[in-house]
């Protein structure tokens, strides 16, 4: 908070070096079917966003960006306060979003604070993206969570290197186990136990090359998983209770991408294995390889995203990465003109156990209004990752305001 307020005072006396960006999103689903436990067939939810950024010189540079949220659901935290480390289970009522200072000189770039970290080169899944905890509480609608990060990138244009350290640990936000993007449906009544947040560093390098023929990177990771394991242990009584604990273990990951422009397409791939030691925690390989062409106002992707398991154990996750393998990928985008675009997505199981379809039209108008409109179909065995939510398919409605 002390930062923000800095900024305001810097603001006044520099007007000049200090800009803005924010937007208020409000979107509703629309569900034509209850699901066990779930009774709700529409959700509304509402995201205010706004980020302040101060440059006084070519070298130094300052961000700080706060979020606000709220929807019917009870999927938001109902009591008031500010999360910097985003643990919940729950989304929380106001999040600090961004919080960074960053030095540029020549090819060393050095950014600390609250900021997001990608890595990967796939469009379709991304194996080595391990600094990156999602949103899942609509697995379909995820949503890239920030870290506490120091990350250092030096290189040129052929070669560089990015290293990342992430102090306090942020968890993807798993599926609620008492509404319908569960996908369970529990025997005893669930009540969820405080998660085991791990502690100690993160840490992880990743070397880009860029050459006449193409890219390729190789990485590294030490961290843990930021999608959870699920214990559980029934409570005896009147009326037995299952206690659910959520926690993270403790994992290891070697990956490696590449980009490879051919004469009609782009070829992708991008594969990360993950060793645990922890042993409850399964082994595996998982990977993905992509075509990607271009063409006037259309883009086409299509792939297959795979997993080899070397080490499996009986323990309950929630990992929509490994969900999403064994599959047949693909993503279809048309450029309707300069305010609209149309997109189509889809998965495909390979045992045709489970798919997904999904599809958005978005049109600007007024300047800084955009609204959305869509559906996904979702249909399946309940024992597949997709399959579980065969009674998820809906509609989504949203509507933007951009400054």
């Amino acid at each position: 908070m002390r930062f923000l307020i800095v900024l305001l005072v810097i603001g006044t006396a520099a007007a000049q070096t200090l800009t803005g960006r924010g937007y208020l999103e409000m979107r509703s689903y629309f569900y034509p079917q209850t699901a066990s436990g779930d009774s709700a067939r529409a959700v509304a939810e509402s995201v205010l966003n706004y980020e302040a950024f101060y440059r006084p010189d070519s070298d130094f540079s300052f961000a700080a960006g706060v979020e606000a949220q709220t929807d019917t659901h009870a999927q938001t935290e109902r009591v008031f306060h500010l999360s910097s480390l985003d643990r919940g289970l729950r989304r929380p009522p106001f999040a600090l979003h961004r919080l960074t200072a960053a030095y540029h000189k020549g090819l060393l770039n050095v950014e600390l604070g609250r900021q997001i970290v990608r890595w990967g080169k796939a469009d379709i899944l991304n194996p080595t993206d391990r600094f990156a905890p999602r949103d899942f509480l609509n697995v379909i609608h995820s949503e890239v969570l920030p870290v506490t990060a120091a990350r250092v990138t030096y290189g040129g244009q052929t070669n560089t290197l990015d290293l990342v350290a992430v102090p306090l640990f942020t968890p993807s936000r798993a599926p609620l186990l008492n509404q319908r993007w569960s996908g369970a449906v529990a025997e005893y009544p669930v009540i969820n136990l405080p998660s085991r947040i791990p502690g100690g560093t993160q840490f992880g390098g990743r070397w880009n090359h860029i050459g006449s023929s193409g890219e390729f990177s190789l990485s590294y990771f030490e961290g843990f998983n930021h999608q959870p394991l699920i214990g559980g242990a029934v409570v005896p009584g009147a009326i037995p209770i299952l206690a659910v604990q959520r926690y993270y273990p403790r994992l290891r990951a070697y990956g490696a991408d590449l980009a490879l422009p051919l004469h009609w397409f782009t070829l992708k791939s991008e594969a990360a294995y993950f060793d645990s030691r922890d042993p409850t925690a399964d082994r595996y390989l998982l990977y993905v390889t992509q075509l990607e062409r271009q063409s006037g106002e259309w883009s086409f992707i299509g792939g297959y995203a795979g997993q080899v398991v070397t080490r499996a154990t009986p323990v309950p996750s929630f990992d929509y990465e490994r969900g999403m393998t064994r599959a047949f990928l693909g993503r279809v985008g048309y450029i309707i003109g300069p305010n609209s675009d149309l997109t189509l997505e889809a998965a495909l199981r390979q045992n045709g156990r489970g798919y997904l379809a999904k599809a958005e039209y978005s049109r600007a108008f007024q300047g800084h209004w955009r609204a959305t409109v869509g559906f996904a179909v979702i249909r399946g065995s309940q024992s597949d990752f997709l399959g579980q939510f065969n009674r998820n398919s809906f509609a989504t409605l949203a509507l933007r305001y951009s400054v």
